[in-house]
Protein backbone atom coordinates (compact mmCIF):
# COMPACT_ATOMS: atom_id res chain seq x y z
CA UNK A 1 0.00 0.00 0.00
CA UNK A 2 2.71 2.20 1.34
CA UNK A 3 4.53 1.33 -2.15
CA UNK A 4 1.74 2.17 -4.50
CA UNK A 5 1.15 5.56 -3.27
CA UNK A 6 5.24 6.37 -3.18
CA UNK A 7 4.44 5.11 -6.79
CA UNK A 8 1.29 7.17 -7.77
CA UNK A 9 2.42 10.15 -5.80
CA UNK A 10 3.67 13.32 -8.56
CA UNK A 11 7.47 13.74 -8.96
CA UNK A 12 9.38 16.37 -7.35
CA UNK A 13 9.98 18.84 -9.40
CA UNK A 14 13.37 19.34 -10.43
CA UNK A 15 15.30 22.46 -8.64
CA UNK A 16 16.58 24.83 -10.94
CA UNK A 17 20.03 24.84 -12.40
CA UNK A 18 21.22 27.29 -9.32
CA UNK A 19 19.69 28.17 -6.30
CA UNK A 20 22.36 30.70 -4.72
CA UNK A 21 22.34 34.53 -4.62
CA UNK A 22 19.04 36.00 -4.57
CA UNK A 23 17.26 33.10 -5.56
CA UNK A 24 18.05 31.68 -1.71
CA UNK A 25 15.43 34.25 -0.72
CA UNK A 26 13.11 34.00 -3.75
CA UNK A 27 13.25 30.82 -5.68
CA UNK A 28 12.11 30.15 -9.28
CA UNK A 29 11.08 31.85 -12.14
CA UNK A 30 9.83 34.95 -9.32
CA UNK A 31 13.47 35.06 -8.40
CA UNK A 32 15.05 35.10 -11.74
CA UNK A 33 12.66 37.86 -12.90
CA UNK A 34 13.51 39.93 -9.76
CA UNK A 35 17.14 39.42 -10.85
CA UNK A 36 16.35 40.58 -14.55
CA UNK A 37 14.60 43.69 -13.22
CA UNK A 38 17.19 44.14 -11.16
CA UNK A 39 19.96 44.02 -13.43
CA UNK A 40 18.64 46.34 -15.93
CA UNK A 41 17.89 48.91 -13.31
CA UNK A 42 21.03 48.49 -12.44
CA UNK A 43 22.57 49.12 -15.90
CA UNK A 44 20.07 52.34 -16.18
CA UNK A 45 21.45 54.00 -12.46
CA UNK A 46 25.21 53.21 -13.56
CA UNK A 47 24.57 55.07 -17.18
CA UNK A 48 22.52 57.64 -16.18
CA UNK A 49 23.16 58.51 -12.33
CA UNK A 50 26.76 57.79 -11.82
CA UNK A 51 27.97 58.31 -15.60
CA UNK A 52 29.81 55.19 -15.76
CA UNK A 53 31.07 54.45 -19.06
CA UNK A 54 29.11 51.94 -20.80
CA UNK A 55 31.62 49.45 -21.08
CA UNK A 56 32.50 49.14 -17.37
CA UNK A 57 28.90 49.77 -16.69
CA UNK A 58 28.04 46.39 -18.60
CA UNK A 59 30.53 44.60 -17.07
CA UNK A 60 29.75 44.95 -14.00
CA UNK A 61 25.82 44.23 -14.26
CA UNK A 62 26.83 41.26 -16.05
CA UNK A 63 29.01 39.75 -12.90
CA UNK A 64 26.36 41.22 -10.66
CA UNK A 65 23.40 39.44 -12.30
CA UNK A 66 25.54 36.22 -12.62
CA UNK A 67 26.18 36.05 -8.80
CA UNK A 68 22.50 36.96 -8.14
CA UNK A 69 21.24 34.45 -10.29
CA UNK A 70 23.38 31.80 -8.32
CA UNK A 71 25.96 30.92 -10.59
CA UNK A 72 29.50 30.43 -9.10
CA UNK A 73 32.88 32.28 -9.58
CA UNK A 74 34.55 29.20 -11.56
CA UNK A 75 31.51 29.82 -13.69
CA UNK A 76 31.85 32.94 -14.33
CA UNK A 77 35.88 33.47 -14.45
CA UNK A 78 37.16 30.22 -14.98
CA UNK A 79 39.76 29.08 -12.83
CA UNK A 80 43.53 29.94 -12.51
CA UNK A 81 44.93 27.08 -13.14
CA UNK A 82 44.17 25.10 -16.56
CA UNK A 83 41.09 23.18 -16.55
CA UNK A 84 38.25 22.15 -18.38
CA UNK A 85 35.93 25.16 -16.91
CA UNK A 86 34.83 27.30 -19.06
CA UNK A 87 34.61 31.24 -18.25
CA UNK A 88 31.15 32.91 -19.12
CA UNK A 89 32.97 36.24 -19.71
CA UNK A 90 35.77 35.30 -21.90
CA UNK A 91 33.14 32.92 -24.35
CA UNK A 92 30.61 36.16 -24.30
CA UNK A 93 32.99 38.20 -24.96
CA UNK A 94 35.34 36.68 -27.62
CA UNK A 95 31.60 34.83 -29.16
CA UNK A 96 30.92 38.21 -30.18
CA UNK A 97 33.78 39.78 -31.17
CA UNK A 98 35.33 37.15 -32.96
CA UNK A 99 32.57 38.31 -35.52
CA UNK A 100 31.48 42.20 -35.08
CA UNK A 101 35.28 43.30 -34.45
CA UNK A 102 36.75 42.20 -37.85
CA UNK A 103 34.20 43.94 -40.01
CA UNK A 104 34.07 46.86 -37.45
CA UNK A 105 37.89 47.68 -38.23
CA UNK A 106 37.50 46.78 -42.03
CA UNK A 107 34.10 49.11 -42.45
CA UNK A 108 35.58 51.76 -40.37
CA UNK A 109 38.94 51.62 -42.59
CA UNK A 110 36.82 51.98 -45.41
CA UNK A 111 35.15 55.26 -44.03
CA UNK A 112 38.63 56.51 -43.61
CA UNK A 113 39.87 56.32 -47.02
CA UNK A 114 36.41 57.73 -48.12
CA UNK A 115 36.12 60.85 -46.06
CA UNK A 116 40.10 61.82 -46.65
CA UNK A 117 40.15 61.20 -50.15
CA UNK A 118 36.54 63.69 -50.62
CA UNK A 119 34.67 61.10 -52.12
CA UNK A 120 31.54 62.59 -49.73
CA UNK A 121 32.04 66.06 -51.03
CA UNK A 122 32.44 64.57 -54.69
CA UNK A 123 29.05 62.72 -54.54
CA UNK A 124 27.05 65.02 -52.55
CA UNK A 125 28.06 68.02 -55.25
CA UNK A 126 27.11 65.45 -58.15
CA UNK A 127 24.07 64.97 -56.37
CA UNK A 128 23.01 68.62 -55.90
CA UNK A 129 23.86 69.33 -59.66
CA UNK A 130 21.75 66.77 -60.88
CA UNK A 131 18.78 67.37 -58.50
CA UNK A 132 18.90 71.78 -58.90
CA UNK A 133 17.92 73.86 -56.32
CA UNK A 134 14.52 73.19 -56.09
CA UNK A 135 15.11 69.64 -55.13
CA UNK A 136 18.55 70.63 -52.95
CA UNK A 137 16.92 68.75 -49.64
CA UNK A 138 16.58 65.31 -51.39
CA UNK A 139 20.04 65.51 -52.65
CA UNK A 140 21.02 65.97 -49.79
CA UNK A 141 19.32 62.95 -48.15
CA UNK A 142 20.06 60.83 -50.83
CA UNK A 143 23.78 62.16 -50.02
CA UNK A 144 23.53 60.93 -46.12
CA UNK A 145 21.35 57.80 -47.01
CA UNK A 146 24.72 56.83 -49.17
CA UNK A 147 27.53 58.21 -47.43
CA UNK A 148 26.20 57.16 -44.68
CA UNK A 149 26.75 53.07 -45.58
CA UNK A 150 30.55 53.17 -44.73
CA UNK A 151 31.03 56.06 -42.40
CA UNK A 152 29.50 56.78 -38.75
CA UNK A 153 26.85 59.23 -37.97
CA UNK A 154 28.77 61.72 -36.30
CA UNK A 155 31.55 61.23 -38.80
CA UNK A 156 29.30 61.72 -41.69
CA UNK A 157 27.90 65.68 -39.83
CA UNK A 158 31.64 66.27 -39.39
CA UNK A 159 32.16 65.92 -43.56
CA UNK A 160 29.12 66.99 -44.86
CA UNK A 161 27.99 69.60 -42.72
CA UNK A 162 29.82 72.67 -44.54
CA UNK A 163 27.68 71.28 -47.51
CA UNK A 164 24.38 72.09 -45.78
CA UNK A 165 25.87 75.36 -44.15
CA UNK A 166 26.50 76.32 -48.45
CA UNK A 167 22.94 75.22 -49.38
CA UNK A 168 21.04 76.80 -47.09
CA UNK A 169 23.20 80.09 -47.02
CA UNK A 170 22.75 80.08 -50.90
CA UNK A 171 18.64 79.87 -50.55
CA UNK A 172 18.00 82.15 -47.70
CA UNK A 173 15.91 78.96 -46.15
CA UNK A 174 15.48 77.08 -42.80
CA UNK A 175 18.74 75.20 -42.67
CA UNK A 176 16.26 72.32 -40.99
CA UNK A 177 15.06 71.97 -45.16
CA UNK A 178 18.62 70.67 -46.06
CA UNK A 179 20.28 69.18 -42.49
CA UNK A 180 17.33 66.95 -41.66
CA UNK A 181 17.36 65.14 -44.89
CA UNK A 182 20.92 64.56 -44.25
CA UNK A 183 20.53 63.38 -41.00
CA UNK A 184 17.42 61.09 -41.74
CA UNK A 185 20.08 59.44 -44.19
CA UNK A 186 22.65 59.04 -42.05
CA UNK A 187 20.69 57.71 -38.96
CA UNK A 188 18.68 54.70 -41.17
CA UNK A 189 22.02 53.65 -42.51
CA UNK A 190 23.49 53.85 -38.64
CA UNK A 191 20.30 51.86 -37.41
CA UNK A 192 20.09 49.52 -39.93
CA UNK A 193 23.07 48.31 -42.55
CA UNK A 194 26.22 46.49 -41.81
CA UNK A 195 29.27 47.93 -41.11
CA UNK A 196 27.67 50.00 -38.52
CA UNK A 197 27.71 47.95 -35.07
CA UNK A 198 24.79 47.72 -34.33
CA UNK A 199 23.22 45.45 -36.66
CA UNK A 200 26.47 44.22 -37.13
CA UNK A 201 26.30 43.16 -33.30
CA UNK A 202 22.92 41.89 -33.15
CA UNK A 203 23.58 39.45 -36.25
CA UNK A 204 26.39 37.87 -34.35
CA UNK A 205 24.16 37.50 -31.44
CA UNK A 206 21.21 36.25 -33.31
CA UNK A 207 23.87 34.15 -35.68
CA UNK A 208 22.14 36.05 -38.46
CA UNK A 209 23.93 36.00 -42.02
CA UNK A 210 24.64 39.75 -43.31
CA UNK A 211 22.94 39.52 -46.47
CA UNK A 212 19.79 39.08 -44.93
CA UNK A 213 20.86 42.22 -42.48
CA UNK A 214 21.26 44.19 -45.37
CA UNK A 215 18.15 42.91 -47.16
CA UNK A 216 16.01 43.74 -44.10
CA UNK A 217 17.39 46.43 -43.42
CA UNK A 218 17.08 47.76 -47.19
CA UNK A 219 12.96 46.70 -46.79
CA UNK A 220 12.84 48.54 -43.47
CA UNK A 221 14.95 51.34 -43.77
CA UNK A 222 14.32 53.00 -46.93
CA UNK A 223 10.05 53.51 -46.37
CA UNK A 224 11.28 54.54 -43.05
CA UNK A 225 13.95 56.89 -44.52
CA UNK A 226 10.95 58.63 -47.15
CA UNK A 227 8.84 59.02 -43.85
CA UNK A 228 11.44 60.62 -42.11
CA UNK A 229 11.97 63.13 -45.61
CA UNK A 230 8.33 63.82 -45.51
CA UNK A 231 8.64 64.81 -42.21
CA UNK A 232 11.26 66.80 -42.62
CA UNK A 233 10.03 68.82 -45.46
CA UNK A 234 7.36 69.37 -43.65
CA UNK A 235 8.68 71.01 -40.54
CA UNK A 236 11.34 72.48 -42.54
CA UNK A 237 8.65 74.62 -44.14
CA UNK A 238 7.12 75.51 -40.46
CA UNK A 239 10.19 76.62 -38.47
CA UNK A 240 12.75 78.81 -39.77
CA UNK A 241 16.31 78.46 -38.27
CA UNK A 242 19.43 80.87 -39.75
CA UNK A 243 22.72 79.41 -40.88
CA UNK A 244 25.01 79.56 -37.65
CA UNK A 245 27.08 81.89 -38.74
CA UNK A 246 29.92 81.11 -36.33
CA UNK A 247 29.61 77.32 -37.18
CA UNK A 248 30.42 77.79 -40.61
CA UNK A 249 33.57 79.96 -39.65
CA UNK A 250 34.57 77.00 -37.16
CA UNK A 251 34.01 74.59 -39.63
CA UNK A 252 36.14 76.55 -42.35
CA UNK A 253 38.88 77.12 -39.51
CA UNK A 254 38.34 73.26 -38.04
CA UNK A 255 39.00 72.13 -41.93
CA UNK A 256 42.00 74.47 -42.44
CA UNK A 257 43.47 73.45 -39.40
CA UNK A 258 42.99 68.91 -39.48
CA UNK A 259 44.39 70.20 -43.36
CA UNK A 260 47.62 71.96 -41.78
CA UNK A 261 48.23 69.15 -39.31
CA UNK A 262 47.84 66.11 -41.85
CA UNK A 263 49.96 68.28 -44.37
CA UNK A 264 52.52 67.88 -41.34
CA UNK A 265 52.07 64.86 -40.47
CA UNK A 266 52.49 62.99 -44.25
CA UNK A 267 48.75 62.45 -44.21
CA UNK A 268 46.77 62.90 -47.33
CA UNK A 269 44.03 65.56 -47.70
CA UNK A 270 41.24 65.84 -50.28
CA UNK A 271 42.81 68.63 -51.39
CA UNK A 272 46.48 67.47 -52.35
CA UNK A 273 48.73 64.20 -50.75
CA UNK A 274 51.82 65.16 -49.09
CA UNK A 275 54.91 64.39 -50.79
CA UNK A 276 58.06 62.62 -49.64
CA UNK A 277 59.69 66.11 -49.00
CA UNK A 278 56.08 67.15 -47.19
CA UNK A 279 55.02 70.15 -50.72
CA UNK A 280 51.43 69.07 -51.40
CA UNK A 281 51.36 67.47 -54.86
CA UNK A 282 47.96 67.21 -57.29
CA UNK A 283 45.22 64.97 -57.10
CA UNK A 284 42.90 64.30 -59.56
CA UNK A 285 39.44 64.71 -58.24
CA UNK A 286 37.58 61.39 -57.14
CA UNK A 287 34.76 60.56 -59.83
CA UNK A 288 31.03 59.78 -58.46
CA UNK A 289 31.22 56.07 -60.27
CA UNK A 290 34.31 55.23 -58.28
CA UNK A 291 32.75 56.60 -55.23
CA UNK A 292 29.19 54.51 -55.58
CA UNK A 293 31.57 50.96 -56.85
CA UNK A 294 33.13 51.51 -53.65
CA UNK A 295 30.35 51.37 -51.80
CA UNK A 296 28.08 48.89 -53.67
CA UNK A 297 31.48 46.24 -53.85
CA UNK A 298 30.61 44.53 -50.63
CA UNK A 299 26.85 44.68 -50.28
CA UNK A 300 26.10 43.36 -53.68
CA UNK A 301 28.57 40.72 -52.94
CA UNK A 302 27.27 39.36 -50.03
CA UNK A 303 23.64 40.11 -51.02
CA UNK A 304 24.86 37.35 -54.19
CA UNK A 305 26.55 34.70 -50.99
CA UNK A 306 22.79 34.95 -49.10
CA UNK A 307 21.07 33.83 -52.11
CA UNK A 308 23.06 31.60 -54.05
CA UNK A 309 23.28 29.42 -50.68
CA UNK A 310 19.29 29.43 -51.35
CA UNK A 311 19.12 29.79 -55.66
CA UNK A 312 21.79 27.37 -56.16
CA UNK A 313 22.83 23.67 -55.62
CA UNK A 314 25.91 22.69 -53.45
CA UNK A 315 29.05 23.73 -56.79
CA UNK A 316 32.47 24.55 -56.95
CA UNK A 317 30.78 27.81 -58.56
CA UNK A 318 28.36 28.61 -56.05
CA UNK A 319 31.42 28.22 -53.09
CA UNK A 320 33.14 30.64 -55.35
CA UNK A 321 30.44 33.14 -54.44
CA UNK A 322 29.86 32.24 -50.93
CA UNK A 323 33.54 33.04 -50.70
CA UNK A 324 33.59 36.65 -52.10
CA UNK A 325 30.33 37.21 -50.57
CA UNK A 326 31.58 36.54 -47.04
CA UNK A 327 31.54 39.68 -45.16
CA UNK A 328 35.30 39.56 -44.44
CA UNK A 329 36.13 39.27 -47.79
CA UNK A 330 33.45 41.57 -49.63
CA UNK A 331 35.24 44.27 -47.28
CA UNK A 332 38.28 43.26 -47.50
CA UNK A 333 38.02 43.89 -51.25
CA UNK A 334 36.48 47.26 -51.01
CA UNK A 335 39.08 48.67 -48.74
CA UNK A 336 41.81 47.35 -50.92
CA UNK A 337 39.71 48.85 -53.92
CA UNK A 338 39.42 52.06 -51.95
CA UNK A 339 43.32 51.64 -51.59
CA UNK A 340 44.04 51.51 -54.85
CA UNK A 341 41.10 54.14 -56.94
CA UNK A 342 41.33 56.72 -54.19
CA UNK A 343 44.66 56.53 -52.84
CA UNK A 344 47.58 55.03 -55.33
CA UNK A 345 45.69 55.45 -58.38
CA UNK A 346 45.61 59.50 -57.39
CA UNK A 347 49.51 59.59 -55.54
CA UNK A 348 48.62 58.49 -52.43
CA UNK A 349 51.81 56.87 -50.42
CA UNK A 350 51.64 53.75 -48.96
CA UNK A 351 52.57 55.56 -45.43
CA UNK A 352 49.44 57.68 -46.30
CA UNK A 353 47.11 55.36 -46.89
CA UNK A 354 48.35 53.32 -43.55
CA UNK A 355 48.67 56.10 -41.68
CA UNK A 356 45.13 57.43 -42.12
CA UNK A 357 44.05 54.10 -41.71
CA UNK A 358 45.64 53.67 -37.95
CA UNK A 359 43.91 56.55 -36.74
CA UNK A 360 40.39 55.49 -37.95
CA UNK A 361 41.18 52.51 -35.51
CA UNK A 362 41.29 54.90 -32.28
CA UNK A 363 37.32 55.97 -32.27
CA UNK A 364 36.33 52.90 -32.50
CA UNK A 365 38.27 50.67 -29.37
CA UNK A 366 35.29 52.24 -27.37
CA UNK A 367 32.72 50.29 -30.21
CA UNK A 368 33.79 47.44 -29.58
CA UNK A 369 34.11 47.06 -25.86
CA UNK A 370 30.96 47.66 -25.66
CA UNK A 371 29.84 45.19 -28.03
CA UNK A 372 31.64 42.87 -26.50
CA UNK A 373 30.11 43.40 -23.10
CA UNK A 374 27.04 43.19 -24.73
CA UNK A 375 27.94 39.57 -25.72
CA UNK A 376 28.50 38.77 -22.03
CA UNK A 377 25.46 40.04 -20.63
CA UNK A 378 23.75 37.53 -22.86
CA UNK A 379 25.75 34.48 -21.81
CA UNK A 380 25.32 35.45 -18.19
CA UNK A 381 21.56 35.51 -18.99
CA UNK A 382 21.25 32.81 -20.95
CA UNK A 383 23.78 30.25 -18.16
CA UNK A 384 22.05 31.86 -15.22
CA UNK A 385 18.59 30.92 -16.49
CA UNK A 386 17.40 34.33 -16.14
CA UNK A 387 16.83 34.15 -20.38
CA UNK A 388 14.53 31.10 -20.15
CA UNK A 389 11.96 32.75 -17.12
CA UNK A 390 11.73 35.83 -19.09
CA UNK A 391 11.10 33.41 -22.62
CA UNK A 392 8.38 32.19 -20.48
CA UNK A 393 6.86 35.43 -19.06
CA UNK A 394 7.32 37.20 -22.65
CA UNK A 395 5.23 34.00 -24.31
CA UNK A 396 2.56 34.01 -21.95
CA UNK A 397 2.08 38.03 -22.20
CA UNK A 398 1.08 36.88 -25.83
CA UNK A 399 2.56 39.87 -27.72
CA UNK A 400 4.58 38.93 -30.31
CA UNK A 401 8.74 38.51 -29.88
CA UNK A 402 9.18 41.47 -32.45
CA UNK A 403 6.86 43.48 -30.81
CA UNK A 404 8.60 43.12 -27.23
CA UNK A 405 11.81 42.97 -28.98
CA UNK A 406 10.55 46.86 -30.47
CA UNK A 407 9.27 47.75 -27.20
CA UNK A 408 12.29 46.80 -24.88
CA UNK A 409 15.02 48.31 -26.44
CA UNK A 410 12.64 51.47 -27.22
CA UNK A 411 12.43 52.21 -23.39
CA UNK A 412 15.85 51.17 -23.01
CA UNK A 413 17.24 53.67 -25.67
CA UNK A 414 15.19 56.16 -24.14
CA UNK A 415 15.77 55.69 -20.64
CA UNK A 416 19.56 55.75 -21.41
CA UNK A 417 20.35 56.88 -24.99
CA UNK A 418 23.13 55.24 -26.07
CA UNK A 419 21.42 53.04 -29.41
CA UNK A 420 24.20 50.86 -29.26
CA UNK A 421 23.52 49.93 -25.51
CA UNK A 422 20.04 49.37 -26.24
CA UNK A 423 20.66 46.99 -29.03
CA UNK A 424 23.19 44.94 -27.13
CA UNK A 425 20.96 44.28 -24.16
CA UNK A 426 18.39 44.17 -26.20
CA UNK A 427 19.49 41.23 -28.09
CA UNK A 428 20.62 39.81 -25.12
CA UNK A 429 17.20 39.57 -23.70
CA UNK A 430 15.58 38.53 -26.87
CA UNK A 431 17.77 35.63 -28.09
CA UNK A 432 16.55 33.08 -25.83
CA UNK A 433 13.33 33.84 -26.83
CA UNK A 434 13.26 32.74 -30.38
CA UNK A 435 15.50 29.81 -29.60
CA UNK A 436 13.70 26.76 -30.58
CA UNK A 437 11.12 28.03 -32.42
CA UNK A 438 12.81 27.39 -36.00
CA UNK A 439 12.59 31.03 -37.51
CA UNK A 440 13.79 31.54 -40.87
CA UNK A 441 16.99 33.41 -40.96
CA UNK A 442 14.59 35.94 -42.79
CA UNK A 443 12.21 36.57 -39.83
CA UNK A 444 15.19 37.04 -37.16
CA UNK A 445 16.19 39.85 -39.47
CA UNK A 446 13.30 41.19 -38.74
CA UNK A 447 13.29 40.88 -35.35
CA UNK A 448 16.90 42.49 -35.51
CA UNK A 449 15.52 45.60 -37.91
CA UNK A 450 12.96 45.36 -34.95
CA UNK A 451 15.65 46.17 -31.98
CA UNK A 452 17.15 48.75 -34.43
CA UNK A 453 14.10 50.42 -34.67
CA UNK A 454 13.59 50.82 -30.88
CA UNK A 455 16.88 51.97 -30.27
CA UNK A 456 16.63 55.03 -32.31
CA UNK A 457 13.52 56.22 -30.77
CA UNK A 458 13.33 59.92 -29.66
CA UNK A 459 16.76 61.11 -29.66
CA UNK A 460 16.60 63.58 -26.70
CA UNK A 461 19.40 65.52 -24.07
CA UNK A 462 20.59 62.00 -22.77
CA UNK A 463 22.14 61.02 -26.21
CA UNK A 464 25.34 62.66 -27.40
CA UNK A 465 23.90 62.72 -31.05
CA UNK A 466 20.94 65.28 -29.98
CA UNK A 467 23.64 67.67 -28.54
CA UNK A 468 25.85 67.39 -31.96
CA UNK A 469 22.88 67.98 -34.28
CA UNK A 470 21.85 71.02 -31.81
CA UNK A 471 25.23 72.47 -31.92
CA UNK A 472 26.12 71.93 -34.90
CA UNK A 473 23.57 72.97 -36.94
CA UNK A 474 22.67 75.72 -34.35
CA UNK A 475 19.58 74.56 -33.20
CA UNK A 476 17.89 75.75 -29.78
CA UNK A 477 17.68 72.70 -27.83
CA UNK A 478 13.32 73.30 -27.87
CA UNK A 479 13.51 73.48 -31.86
CA UNK A 480 15.91 70.68 -32.02
CA UNK A 481 13.13 68.65 -29.86
CA UNK A 482 10.16 69.45 -32.81
CA UNK A 483 12.82 69.02 -35.12
CA UNK A 484 15.37 66.09 -34.61
CA UNK A 485 13.82 64.18 -31.94
CA UNK A 486 10.52 63.69 -33.85
CA UNK A 487 12.47 62.98 -37.29
CA UNK A 488 14.29 60.06 -35.04
CA UNK A 489 10.71 58.81 -33.73
CA UNK A 490 9.40 58.73 -37.11
CA UNK A 491 11.88 57.14 -38.47
CA UNK A 492 11.81 54.25 -35.71
CA UNK A 493 7.96 53.94 -35.72
CA UNK A 494 8.25 53.51 -39.88
CA UNK A 495 11.04 50.83 -39.92
CA UNK A 496 9.40 49.25 -36.91
CA UNK A 497 5.89 49.00 -38.95
CA UNK A 498 7.07 47.78 -42.01
CA UNK A 499 9.48 45.60 -40.40
CA UNK A 500 5.91 43.90 -38.24
CA UNK A 501 4.43 43.34 -41.89
CA UNK A 502 6.77 41.96 -43.40
CA UNK A 503 6.88 39.23 -40.51
CA UNK A 504 3.70 38.63 -40.99
CA UNK A 505 4.65 37.18 -44.59
CA UNK A 506 8.11 35.70 -43.99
Amino acid sequence: MHLAATTAAPATPPSPPHTGGLLALIPGTAGLLTVAALGIALLLVLIIKVRLQPFVALLTVSIAVGLAAGLSVTELFGTVQKSDAVSLIETGMGGILGHVAIIIGLGTMLGAILEVSGGAEVLSARLLRLFGERREPLAMGLTGLIFGIPVFFDVGIFVLAPIVYAAAKRSGKSILLYCMPLLAGLSMTHAFLPPHPGPVAAAGLFKVDLGWIILMGLVCGIPAVLAAWAYAAWIGKRLYVGVPQDMVDAADEAKAAVTAEKAAAGVPSAAGVPSAAGAPSHERPVSLGTVLTIIGTPLLLILLATFSSIALAPSPGRSVIEFFGHPFVALTIALLLSYYLLGIRRGWSRTSLGTVSTASLKPVGNIILVVGAGGVFGAVLKASGVATALSDTFHHVGLPVIVLAYLLSLVLRVAQGSATVAIVTTAGIVVPLVEGQSMSQAHLALIIMAISAGSIFASHVNDGGFWMVSKYFGISERDTLKSWTVLESVLSVAGFGVAAVVSLVV
